[in-house]
């Protein structure tokens, strides 16, 4: 019978060198969103009840629109990140792997759509 110490199993393993600098950017990216939040809810509160085009015209400019950009960046960035995180703790097989993707692709979409969305906004509305 072979018997194999815990630290025979681990050695040559060791760490996966990133686990400190993902800590560092989830920490950074959640002090970033608890400042852009109530930003964004300010931008936004500026637009409920407006007609459709007065709030193009809201989000066409600089103060909502790049808060509003700057929130979904950083936090679908932060949600991507996070999802990795979960997906790595209780997904296995290449079950993990199509989940990544798919959080990644969800996640970089969202990013595209909401950049695409307040730009064509603030271009194609005129200034007031």
């Amino acid at each position: 019978m072979r018997y194999i110490t815990p630290r025979k199993a681990a050695a040559g393993l060791g760490s996966a060198r990133a686990g400190t600098a993902h800590h560092w950017q989830m920490t950074v990216s959640s002090y970033a969103l608890v400042i852009l939040t109530p930003l964004f809810m300010i931008a936004v509160g500026g637009a409920i009840g407006l007609p459709q085009d007065a709030v193009a015209a809201h989000f066409g400019r600089p103060f909502p629109g790049i808060i509003t950009a700057l929130f979904i960046v950083v936090g679908m960035i932060h949600f991507i990140k996070g999802t990795r995180i979960m997906i790595d703790d209780y997904v296995y097989g290449s079950a993990n792997k199509m989940a990544i993707i798919a959080a990644n692709i969800f996640g970089w979409g969202v990013i595209a759509a909401a950049i695409f969305a307040l730009a064509k906004m603030a271009f194609t509305t005129p200034a007031i």
